[in-house]
């Protein structure tokens, strides 16, 4: 088996970095350990490990390193390793050596997580032999071992585990759309549109790479891609894929089929709809018939802590919208809203801007609560912005007795931070879940 008797360096020891030291377990590698954390707990998985500090001749001599993708790539050990010539990878490449089947590669700044989980279900209600992967929870390593030459795997890819890709190949990528995010990780907007077409670059003539029309980005970059390109549109119609008509329907631009019409869903919204095109774009390209996509489509249920309805109290309907974690995000979940909405946001500081976030709320937000390391910051942009209904809150909690309390009946709630939550939480998700069960305790 590929990886048996290598020396393994496995760095990080988050979900990701389990799961590549569990498959390194199967491969039977020989593993080591590393954390520049002082304090990481190592010593329970019975490797040799390092914390901090390292030794220079171990690791010049590992096969490669496996590094988490939490972990930048400009710490002391990246550049060391480098210049020792040891090959450094990520959990998703390392898993992609053993893939045994079909992938389907799905990136971009929002909407990954709906539409790899759409495309999941569209793939597994056609193939029964289909995983789902990746940023979206489930580590490639944990599912890769079960691959088969039938069987499918819809992986999302998020730009830090497309930064440590080497050989990683899918039939059919998308790139659903490119705002500014994680610029304090990658340092400049040019960089990380490029770590994001990254996922492109092994695919040739037979491959497919569906890309939205609404990005200037990427239907600008879209002739210098080595693969075939389809586009969808939310705005205007095209004739090479798939777009969104006057009336929302889901229409193809080749034939002038109209396939759908967005009201027979659950997804509202026209980032919804781009979520859709493309899942029926990529499916189609996979060989599921039409019937069996649009089925699943009309069928499929919301993802959680995404404009997700929680409950409603006195008249006031409550939203979690956790995984708004960047401006464009959260631009997405007031769009969705179509009463007087009482909003929650702030959170930590990714770099981002937040004005045109602001002038998104488009008289909606009849109040924002801020909380967080970014509330100052949002509280100027609101001045600049001419918005002045903003207040502080010190906590989750406060903020949704808060709500309550600024809220009639036929308003909405909705928490859409903007912000990432690792100031005071550690996920989304579990920002996500404590709004719900502060919203279930009113």
């Amino acid at each position: 088996m590929l990886f048996e008797r290598d020396k393994l360096l496995i760095v990080g020891l988050g979900k990701s970095g389990l799961a590549a030291r569990d498959l390194a377990v199967e491969s039977r590698a020989n593993i080591t350990l590393y954390d520049e954390n002082p304090d990481a707990d190592c010593a329970r998985y019975g490797n040799p490990y390092y914390l901090g500090d390292f030794p220079e001749d171990v690791f010049a001599e590992m096969d490669y390193a496996i590094f988490s993708p939490g972990v930048p790539l400009t710490i002391p050990l990246a550049k060391f390793l480098r210049e020792k010539n040891v090959p450094i990878i990520g959990e998703i490449e390392m898993a992609y050596m053993l893939e045994r089947g079909r992938v389907i590669g799905i990136t971009g700044t929002n909407g990954k997580t709906t539409t790899t989980t759409l495309t999941g279900e569209i793939m597994a209600a056609w193939n029964k032999e289909t995983y789902v992967v990746g940023n979206i929870g489930r580590p490639y390593t944990r599912e890769v071992l079960r691959t088969t030459k039938k069987s499918v795997t819809v992986a999302e890819i998020s730009s830090f585990q497309l930064e440590t890709i080497d050989t990683f190949h899918p039939h059919v990528s998308a790139i659903l759309n490119i705002t500014p995010d994680h610029l304090n990780r990658h340092g400049t907007m040019e960089r990380y549109i490029d770590t994001k077409f990254l996922i492109t670059k092994n695919q040739t003539a037979e491959d497919l790479c569906v890309l939205n029309y609404e990005d200037d980005v990427l239907r600008e970059r879209a002739e210098s891609l080595p693969c075939p390109v389809e586009f969808f549109s939310s705005k205007r119609k095209i004739e090479n894929g798939l777009y969104q008509n006057e009336n929302h329907d889901i229409v193809d631009g080749a034939t002038g089929e109209v396939l759908m019409n967005m009201s027979e869903c659950r997804l509202p919204g026209d980032h919804n709809c781009e979520n859709i095109m493309a899942a029926i774009l990529m499916t189609r390209k996979m060989g599921v018939p039409m019937e069996k996509i649009l089925d699943t489509v009309r069928n499929f249920q919301p993802v959680e802590h995404r404009v997700e309805f929680v409950k409603t109290v006195k008249g006031v309907d409550y939203y979690n919208d956790s995984k708004g974690t960047n401006p464009d995000a959260a631009i997405k979940g007031i769009q969705s809203m179509s009463r007087p909405t009482v909003l929650i946001g702030g959170g930590y500081d990714k770099g981002g801007e937040f004005d045109e976030w602001i002038r998104a709320f488009d008289g909606k937000v009849k109040k924002l609560l801020l909380m967080g390391a970014t509330r100052e910051r949002i509280a100027e942009a609101d001045e600049r912005n001419g918005f002045t209904e903003y207040m502080f809150v010190d906590s989750l909690e406060q903020a949704v007795k808060m709500a309550a309390a600024l809220t009639e009946e036929g308003d909405a709630v909705l928490l859409s931070p903007a912000c990432a939550s690792w100031d005071m939480f550690e996920s989304y998700e579990q920002r996500g879940t404590m709004f719900k069960d502060y919203v279930r305790d009113l």
